[in-house]
């Protein structure tokens, strides 16, 4: 048993290097990229719920950073999957890097958190299914682990771009 739970640690270990490797990989690249753009920014990298995750943050100004996010992020989006390739071309691996802006996503999750709750809330109050408006793959996901954490169920219909999530009774 002692093997399985030293197997398991160094397992844990090796994600853990591979997960900062891809933030290493991912750091460089929006180095360069920054650079090319002439845009100031630091670089931060942490490890979270199992996938590496990158923020760009500036001391300046953070409207430079701004056109990097783009309207309702769909530059940042662009920029992580840009990111997630150049970590794939060194690794062979797809990574599911998570990649934020001057904090974009970090108060895009709040606000999703938020929403996902009074939907939640409305669903308990009058025991009725409710639909919410289409999202990204990333704002479905804050608005399930929301309405889990409301104790109640959720499932995402309709076809991309224009899936959404329904938040269903207990």
């Amino acid at each position: 048993m002692t093997e399985g739970t030293t197997s398991a640690a160094a397992e844990g270990g090796d994600t853990l290097t591979r997960l900062e490797q891809e933030g290493e990989i991912a750091a460089d690249y929006l180095e360069g990229l920054l650079d090319i753009a002439d845009l100031d920014g630091d670089i931060d990298m942490d490890v979270e719920a199992d996938r590496a995750a990158v923020s760009i943050v500036s001391d300046s100004s953070s409207r430079d950073l701004q056109k990097l996010v783009g309207r309702d992020g769909e530059v940042l989006e662009a920029l992580q999957e840009l990111t997630r390739l150049a970590v794939h071309r060194e690794t062979g691996d797809r990574s599911r890097l998570m990649l934020d802006i001057a904090g974009y996503r970090a108060k895009k999750r709040a606000e999703l958190t938020e929403q996902g709750a009074k939907a939640a809330a409305e669903v308990k109050s009058t025991g009725e299914p409710v639909k919410m408006k289409p999202m990204t793959p990333f704002e479905r996901k804050v608005v399930h682990d929301a309405i889990k954490a409301a104790g109640l169920r959720s499932e995402s219909e309709g076809e991309e771009p224009q899936r959404f999530v329904v938040v269903l009774p207990a």
